[in-house]
């Protein structure tokens, strides 16, 4: 089925991102590392979410077939003035770094916040400070027109 829509709408697997939250992961890890493996073999890029908050063990990170790890916005939102914080996160970006994944930072909520992110090699983030949810109808125009557009969207609004 989704290889289908994925067809029918002129994309590749590796278009389409999957995320799995890390309570998610560790609720049957068996069965999520199958499942992430076969998405992977099928060419999808695959994320955990909320990375930091299921207190996983790092060999998860050794054997799951991920790409991106998504820091818990609870480590980012208070990034600039918290300490621990900023441990915590950097580490992350150390940890993502040494295992050649990438991250995305979630919560940036302040110039400040995606500063320190982009100091520290962070080149992904999301949050209010960015964009706040908008309706479909509106991202494309905010995508063209927006100073942290990684890839244009053209080919993604000619497919809707």
């Amino acid at each position: 089925m989704m290889e289908c829509t994925l067809i029918e709408y002129g994309l590749t697997p590796a278009d389409l991102a999957l995320e799995i939250t890390e309570s998610d992961l560790l609720t049957d890890a068996k069965q999520a590392c199958e499942t992430l493996s076969k998405l992977k073999q099928a060419g999808h890029k695959l994320a955990i979410d909320d990375f930091g908050t299921g207190y996983s063990s790092l060999a998860y990170l050794k054997n799951l077939p991920v790409d991106t790890l998504k820091i818990d916005k609870s480590f980012v939102l208070n990034l600039s003035t918290d300490f621990d914080d900023q441990r915590i996160v950097h580490t992350v970006l150390s940890l993502a770094a040494n295992f050649d994944l990438m991250v995305i930072a979630e919560g940036v909520e302040g110039e400040r916040t995606l500063n320190i992110l982009q100091e520290w090699g962070c080149a992904m983030a999301q949050g209010y400070y960015i964009s706040k949810p908008q309706p479909v109808k509106d991202i494309f125009l905010w995508l063209n027109s927006t100073p942290y557009r990684q890839r244009s969207a053209e080919k993604f609004h000619a497919t809707l």
